[in-house]
């Protein structure tokens, strides 16, 4: 995950500045830095379609934030890489930002300190405040969190954490992983048919997440409904996301009271246990800790397994042969195979928002100190300045520095889980389901909106039930 929110509906978190929607964010679980709510597909941020000529005769920029857009956003891309690789727009909910297509561009905004995760670096107009970050999150006393801060907080926050995440820490999780993955396939194998958003990569890295910060199994469910709300409003209304904000953090705040008296070996836990030993944590900093964890921790990954699985039975042949790559007892095409699924279609679109906090020139566009400015992983990672063929998937690919959970100092805390989570979930649906199979036509799925994340709302599928 980059240091950022899911927004717009599913698990997952990277240096994504918008609403809920990873294992996608950045310093979160699964997440990057992109946006979320603010964008509501179905009012446009430009005009015409790409390459279209105006009445002078020269290009138009491609018309955004269309529900056509959402569901392949990558022809408009390519039009802004090549003719306005940093460009200007209003974004539907009128906040105005630069988006950043390019790859070399990209990179060096992720890493470049002039811009700041702090929204108050943000020159905003009245119309606009608000509108940039998690709904609910300022009201419920949640904004000290890793997509909102920078060094030095961000640094003490992030070590806090981070052993958490690690990859010798994760690996120790994986027989968990991997349990929880079994028992979600075993609860439909037997129907023939199933939901994978709904019934697999939703409650995998919900249940996983939770699992990891200490959140009882009795209470769970609790919040499966809370993100489930947030992938439902992530691209639309704020109020819905902001409600589950406000239930979330009542909740966190008990169990930071319960874990104080009677800690566990967890992650909220040892949280607790750093700011009562001199780290200097209060309890909004370990809450809103928390929050992001969760709230960012699961969309990333949601979409990393949607969005994956679409894209090998979108593309058989590479399926066929990540299937035969399996069967014969290899791990090597399954860990590029993931690596090419976040940069041929990733969870995260947009990494989460960026402030100018000085006069900068980024892609030769001149940026004004308070400007939001929102990278475009989507774009970056099918620039074919970067990548042979971009718009191939390539499960072998080997030179591929993709920017899916972000980069610098805001890079994914949660990407080793993200990766984990997406390998066993691939792998074991491959062996288990060899047979699975779209059961609509491509043209009949929908695709969530917003700004940060990109994910299916659902994906039916059907197979022959196990024996």
């Amino acid at each position: 995950m980059h240091d950022q929110p899911p927004t717009s509906g599913t698990p997952g978190t990277s240096d994504a500045s918008g609403t809920p929607g990873t294992p996608g964010t950045s310093d979160a679980p699964g997440t990057s830095d992109a946006p979320g709510v603010s964008g509501t597909p179905g009012t446009p941020g430009t005009s015409d379609a790409p390459g279209t000529p105006g009445a002078s005769g020269t290009p138009t920029a491609p018309e955004l934030f269309t529900w056509e857009f959402a569901t392949d956003p990558y022809p408009a891309y390519a039009w802004l890489r090549e003719h306005a690789p940093v460009h200007r727009t209003r974004l539907p909910s009128g906040v105005e930002a630069w988006l950043v297509t390019r790859y070399g561009d990209a990179k060096q905004a992720l890493a470049d300190q002039r811009l700041s995760k702090n929204p108050a670096h943000h020159d905003e107009p009245a119309h606009a405040k608000g509108k940039t970050g998690i709904p609910g999150e300022r009201k419920a006393e949640l904004m000290t969190h890793l997509l909102n801060i920078d060094p030095p907080d961000h640094t003490r926050l992030r070590r806090l954490v981070s052993k958490a995440f690690t990859p010798r820490t994760v690996a120790q999780f994986a027989p968990r992983v991997q349990e929880l993955t079994d028992q979600l396939i075993d609860a439909f194998a037997a129907k023939g048919e199933a939901d994978l958003i709904h019934d697999f990569a939703f409650p995998l890295p919900i249940y996983a997440i939770c699992d990891l910060l200490g959140v009882p199994r009795e209470d769970q469910d609790d919040f499966r409904d809370w993100a489930g709300m947030m992938i439902r409003h992530g691209g639309g209304p704020r109020g819905g996301v902001a409600r589950s904000v406000k239930k979330m953090r009542n909740y966190l705040a008990e169990l930071i009271h319960k874990k104080r008296e009677s800690p566990g070996d967890d992650l909220i836990s040892r949280l607790i246990e750093a700011s009562d030993h001199g780290e200097h944590l209060t309890e909004n900093e370990a809450a809103a800790m928390a929050f992001i964890l969760l709230f960012a921790g699961f969309e990333t990954t949601v979409n990393l397994i949607g969005n994956g699985v679409y894209a090998l039975l979108r593309n058989p042949e590479q399926r066929e042969r990540l299937q035969a790559s399996l069967d014969a007892g290899e791990t090597s095409l399954l860990e590029t195979g993931v690596e090419e699924l976040l940069r041929y279609d990733g969870p995260v679109e947009m990494a989460t928002w960026r402030f100018a906090t000085e006069p900068l020139t980024l892609g030769g566009q001149d940026i004004a100190a308070g400007d939001p400015v929102l990278v475009v992983l989507a774009a970056a990672d099918r620039d074919p300045e970067r990548f042979d063929g971009p718009d191939t998937l390539d499960l072998g690919r080997r030179d591929n520095q993709h920017l899916g959970y972000g980069h610098g100092i805001h890079y994914c805390l949660g990407a080793p889980l993200a990766r984990l989570e997406g390998q066993t979930a691939l792998a074991t649906l491959l062996r288990r389901l060899p047979d699975l199979r779209l059961a609509v036509e491509p043209d009949d799925l929908r695709w969530r909106g917003g700004l940060i994340m990109r994910g299916l709302r659902t994906l039916p599928v059907e197979f022959a039930p196990p024996r």
